[in-house]
């Protein structure tokens, strides 16, 4: 299996994409956009991307990619646990630190260790964790925030573990890839719908659909059409495959009060 993700190595999405399949071939792409055309291309049969962060809320670059982008479909969804570290050049001493560099998501959820041990330090965006370390390793004063992983592959040593401001902090993934999983039971389906006029109780005709049918929508937000101001895409997540009876005509009633619906897919959910 060739399997795409968000890189370097290093990267919490390598850490994803071997959590997902620990034998795959990891081929690490410079954005999930890249990562997604990577398996439209065939160069990977499937592509692991962020999706949402207990933290941060979602991810719109790969809510765009689903909305606007791409026919591939969700196969399957990680949470993974979210565990910053500071790193530095072997031999570095806390007190020589003078920036850190990091991924500004990483930066963030670190807010609190940073303003108690390094309060008004420079802070250094870097386009990956993994990216901060290669940085920060090649000077006796800077330090970066990211994966062990990242440390043992470029040579960092660990200067204070487990940093981030609260041990609750998880990250969602989702894997793409062609074709649709067999109903197992225990699902999730995600879906994407526009409407034609933005008419008073639109939405809640929509989410009626689910709840006359016991079925529980377990996320609902928005992004912009990209067309007018204004605009937006409504998407959803609700408990249930697809082909299941009431998820069916449930989706069958919302296709009728929509402009238009798309379904990402069907797919376990995570245990």
């Amino acid at each position: 299996m060739r399997l795409a993700y968000l890189g370097p190595p290093g990267t919490f999405g390598e850490e994803a994409a071997r959590a997902y399949a620990p034998t795959a071939d990891g081929i690490p792409c410079p954005s999930h956009a890249a990562v997604a055309a990577a398996v439209e291309s065939g160069a990977a049969d499937f592509g692991v991307l962020a999706i949402e962060n207990s933290l941060n809320g979602s991810v719109a670059e790969t809510l765009d990619i689903l909305i606007h982008d791409t026919t591939l479909r969700v196969q399957a969804e990680l949470v993974l646990p979210v565990v910053h570290n500071l790193i530095v050049r072997p031999g570095t001493r806390p007190e020589s630190i003078r920036v850190i560099y990091s991924h500004p998501h990483a930066l963030g959820q670190c807010r609190r260790f940073l303003e108690r041990l390094y309060p008004g330090l420079r802070l250094e965006a870097a386009l990956s964790t993994a990216e901060a370390v290669a940085i920060a390793v090649e000077r006796t004063d800077a330090a970066a925030i990211a994966t062990t992983r990242a440390a043992e592959l470029h040579g960092g040593e660990v200067l204070a573990a487990s940093i981030q401001d609260t041990t609750d902090n998880v990250t969602r993934f989702i894997v793409l890839g062609r074709g649709s999983p067999p109903p197992s039971g225990r699902d999730r389906t995600s879906i994407a719908f526009t409407f034609a006029q933005d008419q008073p109780g639109s939405l809640s005709g929509v989410l009626a659909a689910f709840a006359r049918r016991g079925m529980n929508c377990s996320k609902i937000e928005s992004r912009p059409t990209k067309e007018v101001f204004g605009e937006y895409v409504f998407l959803v997540d609700f408990e249930g495959h697809e082909e299941d009876p009431g998820p069916k005509a449930a989706l069958a009633e919302v296709r009728a009060l929509t402009a238009d619906l798309k379904v990402f897919g069907s797919y376990p959910r995570w245990r």
